[in-house]
C-alpha cells in the first residue's frame, strides 16, 4: 500500500507536465495569431487628417491641393488646428463654400482651435474659415465621402480613387473571429 502513493503522485506530475507541453505549444501561436488579426484590421480603421499638415488651418496653404492628396472614407477625422480666435472652421452648403457668405448654409461651428470632425456618412462635405476675407483668400475645401470606403476631393483637378472596399473589411472582421475561435477551442 506504501508503494502506490508514490505511483498515484508521478501520474499526476506525469499528466501535470503533459498539459504544461501543450500550453507551451499551442501558447506561442496566440502572438502570431494576434499579429495576423491586427495587419488585416489596419484596412479598416479610420484615419485622423491633420488640415493642412503641418502648416495647420492658416491662410498661408492650399487647401484644394491639400485635400486631393488624400482619399479620405467614411469614419476617417479632420482635424483643424489653429489659433482660437484668428481663424475658425465652419461646415458649410456648397452654396455657401462657393460664395463664402456665411450668412446661411452653415451646418456646424468648430471655434476651438482643436476641432475634430468625423466624416460619419457618404456625403459632400464643404469647409470654410469665416474669419473676414480667409475663405476669398483660400481657406476652404470640399471633399466627396462616398460610400465603400472610397472618395473623390472637390476642386479643380478630379483624382484618382482608391482604398479599401466594405468587402474587405467584412473578410478581414471575418478571419479575426475564425482565429478567435480557433484559440478558444485550444485553450478551453
Amino acid at each position: 500500500m506504501v508503494f502506490s502513493k508514490p505511483s498515484n503522485i508521478s501520474i499526476i506530475f506525469i499528466d501535470f507536465k503533459a498539459m504544461e507541453d501543450k500550453t507551451v505549444r499551442y501558447g506561442s501561436l496566440f502572438p502570431i495569431i494576434l499579429m495576423i488579426c491586427f495587419s488585416f484590421l489596419k484596412g479598416a480603421t479610420s484615419e485622423v487628417y491633420s488640415v493642412g499638415d503641418e502648416e495647420g488651418w492658416n491662410s498661408e496653404v492650399d487647401y484644394v491641393s491639400w485635400s486631393q492628396k488624400y482619399n479620405f472614407s467614411v469614419g476617417d477625422v479632420l482635424e483643424f488646428k489653429y489659433n482660437k480666435g484668428q481663424h475658425n472652421a465652419f461646415e458649410v452648403t456648397e452654396a455657401t463654400y462657393r460664395s463664402c457668405d456665411t450668412s446661411s448654409g452653415v451646418l456646424a461651428r468648430h471655434e476651438t482651435g482643436d476641432d475634430k470632425v468625423n466624416l460619419t456618412e457618404s456625403k459632400k462635405y464643404w469647409f470654410v474659415c469665416n474669419v473676414g476675407g480667409h475663405c476669398l483668400g483660400g481657406m476652404r475645401f470640399g471633399i466627396d465621402i462616398k460610400a465603400g470606403n472610397t472618395s473623390t476631393n472637390l476642386g479643380p483637378t478630379p483624382s484618382a480613387n482608391s482604398g479599401s472596399t466594405y468587402a474587405l473589411e467584412r473578410w478581414s472582421l471575418s478571419l479575426c473571429l475564425f482565429a478567435s475561435g480557433i484559440l478558444l477551442s485550444v485553450f478551453c
